[in-house]
Parts: structure tokens; sequence; C-alpha cells
């Protein structure tokens, strides 16, 4: 038995396997431009990269370097995610990614996010409290320690990945 029962249905739907991986690029772009222009515009204070790149280094300047890399690993991981329920459903269009979005960012904004303190090495917890090793504060619930806009900018960020996989995936 295959370990993935559903590889051969997948492989058997319609789906541009290769674009994936441009579009989720460029899927990826959108959302980081987002982010940083509303993070620029003073609507929110969650800087993506840094706090990805904390993850594995403690100087600023690399973590963001780092980090924009890590995102851009984690957006084409996401992108397959996508395409693959594209696939499952047997259709890929704008509203379909964007709800795909809204999922995503569901997830983001109500377990990733408030789970994030207890594995990053320099955040602090809501629980522990700052420590000498902490530079970040935590982002709690839908990232509200990040400023009261934070979940608007992350769900126009993420419908807007979704609707361009979506768009881009259906074009061929």
């Amino acid at each position: 038995m295959e370990p993935w029962p559903y590889c051969r249905w997948i492989a058997r739907h319609e789906m541009d396997w290769q674009g994936w991986g441009l579009f989720g690029l460029m899927a990826t772009a959108v959302l980081t431009i987002i982010m940083i222009a509303a993070q620029m515009a003073g609507l929110t204070r969650l800087d993506l990269p840094l706090v990805l790149g904390t993850l594995v280094t403690p100087d600023p300047d690399r973590a963001r370097v780092a980090g924009f890399f890590i995102h851009l690993a984690a957006g084409q991981v996401f992108a397959l995610g996508y395409a693959g329920t594209f696939a499952l459903l047997g259709r890929a269009d704008w509203w379909t990614g964007a709800l795909l979005g809204l999922l995503h960012v569901a997830v983001v904004l109500t377990v990733i996010l408030p789970l994030l303190p207890g594995v990053h090495p320099r955040m602090a917890s809501t629980r522990a409290g700052l420590s000498t090793t902490a530079v970040l504060e935590p982002p709690g619930l839908l990232g509200l320690n990040y400023g009261i806009q934070t979940p608007a900018v992350a769900i126009v960020a993420h419908v807007a990945y979704g609707a361009v996989l979506g768009l881009l995936l259906r074009a061929l």
C-alpha cells in the first residue's frame, strides 16, 4: 500500500506542478510586500522576517535576512499544500484560493502565533515573562500584542496570497 493513497488520484488531476514553485514565490512576495508595507505605514509592529530569523540568530540584521529566506521557504511549502488542495478539489480560482487563505490565516492567528513563545528561544512568554535571552514580545492571540490592526493586515495578506495562487494556477 502506498504511504499516501491519494498520490495517484492527485497526479491524475490537472495541476501545474512545476508552476507551483514560481507561483508560490510570487504569492509569497505579494504577502510579504503587504506585511512590510503595513508595518512601514504603522498599521502593525509585526516584523515577520525578524521573528522568524531570530529563531536562528540573535543579531537583528542577520535575523531579518535569515527570516526572509525562512519565510520564502515556508511560502513554498504552503504553496504546495494549496496546489494539492486545488488538485483535490479539481479547481483552482482566485476565490477558492482566497477561502484557503482565510483558513490559513485563521490557523496562523489562533494556533501558531500563540504557541510561538513556547518554542522561540528569543521571545518572551506571557506566562514566564522576560528572560535574559528574550528580545521579542509574545504576539498573543491574533497577534494583537503587535497592534490592534495586526489581525486585519494578516487576513488581507493571506487572502491575497491564496487569491494569487488560485488565479495563477488557474491560468494554466
